[in-house]
């Protein structure tokens, strides 16, 4: 009897205290919801953020949304950063904020030509009228010209409107691998010649999560749990059933197209821009001080970022090239 009475007590006390929650955290993109952001969406749609013990609010970003603001200031956790010039920036102006894995070990940053044209090699596009955003003409083309001979006489403004290169055969424009030659092809009928920066050594980090040095120093733990089940969620997104977390991006972003997410997925894949290099040893979000060390030493050869710099200060590599997850592509791409 007192066995039962025992076993009816435990039963009892278990139904009066709750479950330990999970942690609330908001995660800020620096975009509308895409594919490019799809193993985030993939870990908060299959319950993996769950598992870690995470309730993750993920915050798109837009046009008019500065969501990296939100990070410094402290209104949201983890931000997710396009390059490692912000790192360096915030490095250079004591802003405390690390990056502390990148998930792209190639930033998706091209460069387009019409093909036929006598435009068909990376090292004809120096000679060309280039059409390049305000950002890109203060970071990689100043590098572009020190290295590959780019002109400044060639620019002209490139305003996210892509007609004046349609209509100019002659000439070239920035894009992003898994976006621009997609519109290119449905817009003007005719498939661009594409060239990834990234393969003629611009090697900085793209897709990078950031974090504040406060958020490091107090909660580890959840720095620690956040990363893994980021990286989990995008083995699961490129090799793996998808189709929860694009019924999400498509939720938040009701102008993308599953033709749209299904070519930004595909390249992602052909180019390696998540899962190649370091990557492939220590695991997707992988970081390494001799790849920082590389970029830093080419912004400074291109004025962009001061020699005097402790770049050091821009990341922390504790988090990451812990090897996680990367069994579940070989149970994916295994799997009948």
């Amino acid at each position: 009897m007192k066995s039962i009475a025992l076993l009816s007590l435990i039963a009892l006390t278990s139904l009066i205290i709750p479950a330990q929650a999970a942690d609330s955290v908001t995660f800020g993109t620096n975009w509308l919801a895409q594919a490019e952001q799809g193993g985030f969406y993939q870990a908060v749609a299959d319950g993996t953020f769950l598992d870690y013990g995470l309730d993750v609010k993920i915050l798109p970003g837009g046009p008019q949304i500065n969501n990296r603001l939100l990070l410094v200031s402290g209104k949201i956790d983890f931000y997710m950063d396009a390059n490692l010039i912000s790192l360096l920036t915030s490095a250079e102006q004591n802003i405390p904020t690390l990056g502390v894995a990148a998930i792209f070990q190639k930033a998706p940053i091209i460069f387009m030509s019409h093909p036929g044209v006598g435009l068909d090699r990376f090292e004809d596009l120096p000679h060309a009228t280039a059409f390049i955003g305000k950002e890109n003409l203060a970071t990689d083309y100043q590098w572009l010209k020190l290295v590959h001979g780019f002109k400044d006489e060639n620019v002209k403004p490139y305003t996210f409107n892509s007609a004046p290169f349609i209509a100019d055969q002659n000439a070239i424009q920035q894009g992003y691998l898994t976006s621009e030659p997609y519109q290119i092809e449905l817009k003007a009928g005719f498939k661009p010649n594409v060239f990834l920066l990234a393969d003629h050594g611009f090697d900085s980090y793209s897709t990078i999560i950031e974090t504040r040095r406060d958020m490091i120093e107090q909660s580890p733990d959840l720095v620690q749990r956040f990363i893994n089940a980021s990286i989990i969620g995008w083995y699961h997104y490129l090799y793996g059933d998808n189709r929860a977390a694009n019924a999400v991006i498509k939720k938040n972003n009701p102008d993308i197209t599953d033709d749209q997410i299904a070519y930004s997925i595909a390249k992602m894949k052909e180019y390696g821009i998540v899962d190649s290099g370091d990557a492939k040893s220590l695991g997707i979000g992988a970081m390494t001080d001799e790849r920082m060390q590389s970029f830093f030493d080419k912004m400074v050869a291109a004025k962009v970022i001061k020699s005097d710099l402790d770049f050091h200060k821009s990341y922390d590599l504790r988090f990451v090239n812990h090897k996680v997850g990367m069994n579940i592509k070989a149970t994916w791409v295994s799997s009948p």
